[in-house]
This record gives C-alpha cells, structure tokens and sequence, in this order.
C-alpha cells in the first residue's frame, strides 16, 4: 500500500538537539544495515557546536522522531571564498519515507540558510543509490562543476 504525503503542517521542523542522539543512530541504523555511534558523535558534535551556526534539524510526526538533517556552515574551502552549507548526513525513518518528511527539513534548511544570506548547499551522494539520487534531484539539487577525487592510498604507486 503506498503511503501519502504528509500535508507540510503536520511535519514539525525543529532545530537537533544533542538528546535527538540514540534516535538518530536508530533512523541511520534502519536505513543503512549497521550502528555507526562514534560516526554520529562526531558528526553531532560537529553540527551543533563546532560551525558557530547550528543549521542541523529535526522532523517529528505526530510527537515521533521521524528523520534528521546534519549541516554545516563553511567560511570558504577549496579556493572559494563564498559561504556555503553542506548537508554531512540526512535519514528518514522508513516509516515515513517519501511522505514528504524529507523534503520538510530541506525546505526548512533552504529557509534558514536563506535567512543567514548562505546561497549555496552542497552535498554528496553515492552513485549506487538511486533513491538518494532520486530525492535530491526533486529538491532541486544538480551535479556540480566540479570533480571530487578519491586516492586509494592502499594501492601501489
């Protein structure tokens, strides 16, 4: 049975708190297959303390933790000089999955960033998953003019 949309009102968007932690680690474990516990303590810490501006979210339906959105701010890297955010991480619970809860926290991050005068958000996807794709693409999101290049320091030179 396909699940509808939630209608925007009913998915409250709400700044991460360090006690949205174990849910979190549960959302991502769902999703992924594994806990990552010490990849979300450092990622958290990151994203509400380490940029200066908190732009990390959270989605609840109904009073239930339903998904996150990891950001942060950059003052310029790589040469550029322009601010920009970066999403580190973004889960939905599978219950809620492609009803709109996802697209709640971008729409509720794009707000904020707006507001801060940020005019750029960048993430990364991997491209064996479709879905992911598929999700930012109906956000708005385009590939960049630029490469990310990978070293596989294991190999021989």
């Amino acid at each position: 049975m396909e699940m509808e949309t939630l209608p925007r009102d009913e998915v409250l968007v709400r700044n991460l708190r360090p006690s949205d932690f174990d849910a979190v680690v549960a959302i991502d474990a769902r999703n992924i297959g594994r806990r990552r516990v010490e990849y979300f303590k450092a990622k958290l810490r990151q994203a509400l303390t380490d940029t200066g501006i908190v732009v990390s979210l959270a989605a609840e339906v109904e009073g239930a933790f339903a998904g996150y959105l990891l950001a942060r701010v950059y003052y310029g890297e790589f040469g550029e000089m322009e601010q920009a955010a970066v999403i580190d991480s973004i889960g939905v619970h599978p219950d809620y999955q492609r009803r709109g809860v996802g697209g709640a926290l971008i729409d509720q991050l794009r707000t904020n960033l707006e507001g801060l005068g940020i005019r750029s958000l960048q993430t990364q996807v991997n491209w064996s998953v479709p879905s992911m794709l598929t999700f930012f693409h109906s956000q708005g999101f385009t590939p960049a003019p630029r490469f990310c290049l990978d070293l596989n320091l294991a190999k021989p030179r």
